[in-house]
């Protein structure tokens, strides 16, 4: 049979992780969002709490885009597509963020 066709309403070739791993990746973003809680009621001061909060978002994203979008089982190719814009957002945004700084503190 050709790649993509479908037998028994599954397609063939296609790669599946055990629910377990689902199991275990959904207690992981459990966790994480239950940090991200505590550090927001833990009365956490100014940069130090964007800073926690935006990594502990960026862990749950890249848990939830690498299992429950299937990204973990895709060509390196399609990673690499999605992800360099990512990182160039980011770089964009670290980089913008000192003349912010600059630009608020003359004001």
């Amino acid at each position: 049979m050709a790649e993509g066709t479908h037998v028994h309403g599954e397609q063939v070739g296609a790669v599946h992780a055990p629910i377990r791993t689902y199991l275990i990746v959904w207690g992981w973003l459990f966790v994480l969002s239950a940090l991200a809680y505590f550090v927001d009621i833990a009365h956490v001061g100014g940069w130090l709490k964007a800073v926690l909060l935006t990594v502990l978002a960026l862990m749950k994203a890249g848990l939830i885009v690498a299992f429950f979008m299937h990204l973990r089982f895709e060509r390196l190719a399609l990673v690499y597509a999605i992800l360099a814009p990512l990182i160039l957002l980011v770089a964009l945004a670290v980089g913008v963020v000192p003349d912010g700084l600059a630009v608020l503190m003359r004001r």
